[in-house]
């Protein structure tokens, strides 16, 4: 017998496309909503990123498991006939169509809440409803550039992108939670909401420290695979070529470091090095110190001393490397062309087992099997 979800019974419409609003609801159906996805005739443009899950795009079925496809053409009468009558009985309205969009199609949000007061409506903008660049479109590597991530990402010589959609994850996740904090009001309250979330300021957000750091006249520095702010916290090699990555987080690990890795118990007085903001000044001495140490050890041995040490410390590894990881954990999802296996969702729930729904191909939900008439409005 299948455990109730927390969610079952909830009716997500969402009028979604590429990555950010797709995230969330993947998560509200992980949950037990129902989420009905409006796509265009010919589909969610994401469909189209790439071809290397089993002929289908890898963005499109890690974010859309267990979702309805329902094809409208919303520049249609009936088009949005069929979308006021969905949004009529749904519990949540998600929707990341470019600025304006929304209103221009006759679904003002304003309108929408005053229509159907327990509705949660979430709208994912780039740069929200105001300002500047409110009408301007916006995605995942623009908002990198525009907020100033990709001026703290990479090496020393240039600035770089994050290696996975960052900005949209984080966006989509943002939304979710929010959503979620909605429900709970309006369990109490009985009334929806109208939530705005934007790209940039979800980044703008997430990048506090080093806002804070360049307002306090220490602007973060590129610096790799290192920490700009502590040290050692970098990527260091053994003699037989491994690189590996380590982390002092204060003193005291700093102390049994020195006297149990570098066999030096008196580098944790020495003024250089006895605190972490003398070790961030001193970091190229710091970091020769320590690579010096590396460089003498096979990585059985480094490894077996950071262990003794306990110091954290990680594999520098790659996609292939994560594949074949002793943690990863993997869910299947059925798709038209086949099972699929994806990483699993990170949150367990403990005895409670959750399956994942299938991957809809393009308006494989008909109007009349979507509509749910004995519900309430809501």
């Amino acid at each position: 017998m299948t455990a109730c979800l927390p969610l079952d019974g909830l009716l997500v419409v969402a009028i979604e496309q590429a990555v950010a609003a797709p995230f969330c609801t993947a998560r509200l159906a992980d949950a037990g909503a129902r989420v009905i996805k409006i796509e265009r005739p010919e589909g969610d443009f994401a469909r189209g990123y790439d071809h290397v899950a089993k002929g289908q795009s890898s963005y499109f079925v890690w974010l859309n498991r267990g979702k309805d496809s329902l094809a409208l053409d919303l520049a249609t009468a009936d088009g949005r006939e069929a979308l006021r009558a969905l949004i009529a009985t749904a519990d949540v309205l998600v929707q990341n169509l470019k600025p304006g969009a929304l209103e221009r199609l006759g679904f003002g949000r304003p309108a929408l809440r005053a229509a159907h007061p327990r509705l949660i409506v979430c709208s994912i903008s780039g740069y929200g409803d105001e300002g500047p660049l409110a009408d301007r479109k916006a995605y995942d590597l623009l908002v990198q550039a525009e907020a100033g991530l990709a001026s703290i990402t990479g090496g020393p010589k240039e600035p770089s992108r994050v290696g996975i959609s960052v900005v949209d994850i984080a966006t989509g996740a943002t939304a979710y939670a929010a959503i979620l904090e909605a429900l709970v009001g309006r369990s109490v309250s009985g009334a929806g909401a109208d939530i705005r979330v934007s790209m940039f300021d979800v980044m703008a957000e997430w990048l506090t420290v080093p806002l804070l750091q360049h307002e306090g006249g220490m602007p973060p520095a590129r610096v790799g695979l290192a920490h700009p702010s502590i040290a050692p916290y970098g990527v260091f090699r053994t003699g037989d070529g491994k690189d590996i990555l380590i982390s002092i987080q204060n003193n005291r690990e700093w102390a049994q470091f020195a006297a149990v890795f570098l066999k030096d118990a008196a580098r944790a007085r020495d003024p250089r090095f006895a605190s972490n903001v003398a070790r961030v000044e001193n970091r190229a001495a710091t970091d020769a110190l320590v690579g010096d140490a590396f460089a003498r050890l096979d990585a059985p041995a480094a490894v077996g001393l950071l262990l003794e040490a306990d110091v954290a410390f990680a594999s520098v590894n790659d996609m292939g490397a994560l594949s074949r990881h002793p943690h990863l954990r993997r869910i299947t999802v059925v798709t038209a062309a086949g099972p699929v296996s994806l990483p699993a969702p990170a949150a367990v729930f403990m005895g409670a087992v959750r399956s994942y729904g299938a991957v809809p191909a393009i308006g494989a939900h008909a109007p009349l099997a979507t509509l749910a008439p004995d519900r309430e409005t809501p």
